[in-house]
């Protein structure tokens, strides 16, 4: 990959990278069409990350199908399917790991307290692999580009991040390859989940500037569910990711959750600017 790499540069190529885990959506393939219409040539890596996953998290029955993946990824547009083992990017003897101070401890961090190191680490080790000019990742990782954005910015990566737009269902359930896990009952529950960003939208542009009352509306609406539980909601600062007290004008805000629907975690957000 390195040496395919270096002869795209050689030749003047611009390449754009999509970094996935597999089990591709159609999330996933309108960041290779977004990263095709930067590049020459794009690169869509797929690598299920031990390393990302804590130990009673779902790493082992995690969705793969790389047949299938290699046919989608195809057909949106990847020119090149890199594919690791767990044995090449963690031979015998690793020892090297990328941490971010700070943003990574809050929300997700708080919550899974080793996987954002996961995160850096092997998305670093990607950039040296493949080499790219443009880096797609989506907005439903909304603390993950946060992130990201700054080991780039910390580390000197000479490459450009582009964060694209959630893609949901029709009903509004944000796309994630863990939505297969989902049984019919618990699919209909996983609607309250955009249901409660909605609501918290809706408080904003009428006015709300008290986050708490927001924050106990979604609260609320979830919690009616049986099947779900909440791991977190939080009303932070876009930039920063740190709760806010009270809504300001002009700021713009991450709203996120992450939720169990039986033993499924899902997350999701949105950017909203305050009125």
């Amino acid at each position: 990959m390195q040496q395919t790499a270096e002869e795209l540069h050689s030749q003047g190529k611009r390449i754009g990278v999509v970094p996935t885990m597999g089990y591709l959506h159609e999330g996933h393939l309108s960041l290779i069409r977004i990263a095709k219409q930067h590049t020459d040539v794009v690169v869509t890596t797929i690598f299920v990350n031990p390393m990302q996953f804590g130990p009673n998290e779902d790493f082992s029955n995690y969705p793969r199908d790389i047949e299938r993946d290699r046919s989608l990824a195809e057909s949106a547009g990847t020119d090149v399917l890199f594919t690791p083992e767990t044995s090449e990017m963690y031979p015998t003897g690793y020892l090297t790991y990328v941490g971010v101070d700070n943003i990574t401890t809050v929300l997700e961090g708080k919550v899974r307290p080793t996987h954002f190191r996961g995160v850096t680490t092997v998305v670093a080790k990607l950039f040296n692999i493949t080499k790219p000019h443009v880096v797609v990742f989506g907005q439903k990782d909304a603390q993950q580009a946060v992130v990201l954005r700054q080991m780039v910015k910390d580390l000197n990566f000479d490459l450009q991040i582009i964060v694209a737009p959630i893609v949901r269902e029709s009903d509004g359930l944000a796309m994630s390859s863990r939505n297969v896990y989902l049984s019919p009952s618990e699919r209909k529950q996983s609607v309250v989940i955009s249901q409660s960003l909605k609501v918290a939208q809706q408080f904003i542009l009428n006015g709300e500037k008290n986050p708490e009352r927001i924050r106990s509306e979604m609260v609320k609406l979830i919690s009616a569910q049986p099947s779900v539980s909440i791991d977190y909601v939080s009303i932070a600062d876009a930039a920063t990711l740190q709760e806010e007290s009270v809504l300001i004008s002009g700021k713009t805000l991450l709203i996120s959750l992450a939720v169990r629907i039986g033993t499924t975690r899902l997350i999701d957000n949105a950017l909203v600017i305050v009125s």
